[in-house]
């Protein structure tokens, strides 16, 4: 098989309207004030026996000028051969320094292809472990405990019995707030607690010890990742597993140096940030040469399918954002969240194929 074109469809739309915040200091989520005009794009990899693949991005212009400079050099090659592929893209990133989520589009949009073309869901073709997956509620960060308490208690409702919070990188309220969590979810209920990358040593140190008496599963971020030694100091001296190395660029290769120093108890894996599925599955089976849990951060299609492909993950991250949105989980076209598991695909590709002739209407751009 080979790629006989590589496209971009620069799409145009006003931001969302709902708009949340993480904590105190970070940006709102979104592409701007509700309104505002945005531009997004989908990849399109085109083959000599008709099959498509694709991935999206926020990242509209972007992503249109690295089909034009770097992508189209690809044309001509199978996209069958993931692994050689992959390798490639990371040489171009060696002059390009790719924006860290559009690494692994390609990656993404040729596994789409390699699944259709062999007939299996992903997941199966990376080894397969098991489709159905628990899933926990992954808190957006609310103004007040009590906005907090109703929606945990709707996503209980819900059938979740793990939750995360993202709180307001305060300590003192963030510890009040954990022990409402506690006492809201009941001693049963796993919990974790994302910090954000917020704190110093000093700060993470104190606050984890409030975790490890509240019983949390993990204690996510509490520091930025350029700062590798004070993780591996922090997990010396807590008994609760430290989550790290989220956003960190460069893969496995970025992975083993964590593991080396010790810096992580547990590995942070997805395809957006480790380079699609290939970089994914990399980290993952790395983590597990250690003894250590590699959790997928995030939602999607291609996220769904890693979890359902590793051991060594325990939870799909279901954001929580409102009451309608919550209440709205269970019917979310191939990423239902019902009674707090979620479930796989097993239809070949990732995701819904997208619409080319609207796109190809809708586009204000196409490389």
């Amino acid at each position: 098989m080979k790629i006989t074109d590589i496209k971009c469809y620069v799409l145009e739309h006003s931001a969302a309207e709902i708009v949340y915040r993480w904590r105190d200091g970070l940006p709102v989520r979104g592409d701007g004030p509700p309104g505002t005009k945005v531009q997004t794009a989908i990849l399109k990899v085109e083959t000599e026996e008709g099959i498509t693949g694709s991935a999206g991005s926020r990242h509209g212009q972007y992503v249109a000028s690295l089909v034009e400079r770097r992508l189209k050099y690809f044309i001509g090659l199978d996209p069958l051969l993931t692994e050689n592929l992959w390798h490639r893209i990371w040489e171009v990133d060696r002059v390009e320094e790719f924006q860290v989520h559009t690494i692994g589009m390609l990656d993404l949009a040729c596994w789409d292809i390699k699944s259709q073309a062999a007939g299996m869901p992903v997941y199966k073709m990376l080894g397969g472990n098991n489709p159905k997956v628990p899933a926990y509620a992954s808190t957006v960060t609310w103004d007040t405990l009590d906005e907090y308490e109703r929606h945990i208690k709707e996503a209980m409702d819900e059938g979740f019995t793990a939750f995360k919070l993202h709180a307001w990188g305060r300590p003192k309220d963030d510890a009040i707030l954990s022990r409402k969590l506690r006492e809201w979810t009941g001693v049963d209920a796993d919990l974790m607690f994302d910090g954000s990358a917020g704190w110093d040593y000093a700060t993470s140190l104190k606050f984890g010890r409030v975790l490890e008496d509240l019983g949390f599963l993990w204690y996510e971020e509490p520091i930025r990742e350029f700062d590798i030694p004070s993780y591996a100091e922090l997990c010396r001296s807590l008994d609760i597993p430290v989550l790290a190395a989220e956003t960190s660029d460069g893969c496995h290769w970025n992975a083993a140096t964590w593991i080396q120093y010790r810096a992580l108890d547990m590995m942070r894996v997805s395809s957006a940030f480790k380079g699609g599925i290939t970089g994914a599955i990399k980290v993952a089976h790395l983590a597990e040469s250690f003894g250590m849990r590699a959790q997928v951060h995030g939602g999607g299609h291609a996220n769904l399918q890693i979890c359902a492909a590793i051991p060594n993950n325990d939870y799909f991250e279901a954001l929580i954002v409102d009451t309608d949105q919550i209440r709205g989980l269970k019917n979310q076209r191939g990423l239902n969240v019902v009674e707090g598991f979620i479930t796989a695909s097993e239809t070949p590709g990732i995701g819904v194929q997208p619409d080319w002739a609207e796109l190809e209407k809708r586009a204000v751009r196409v490389v």
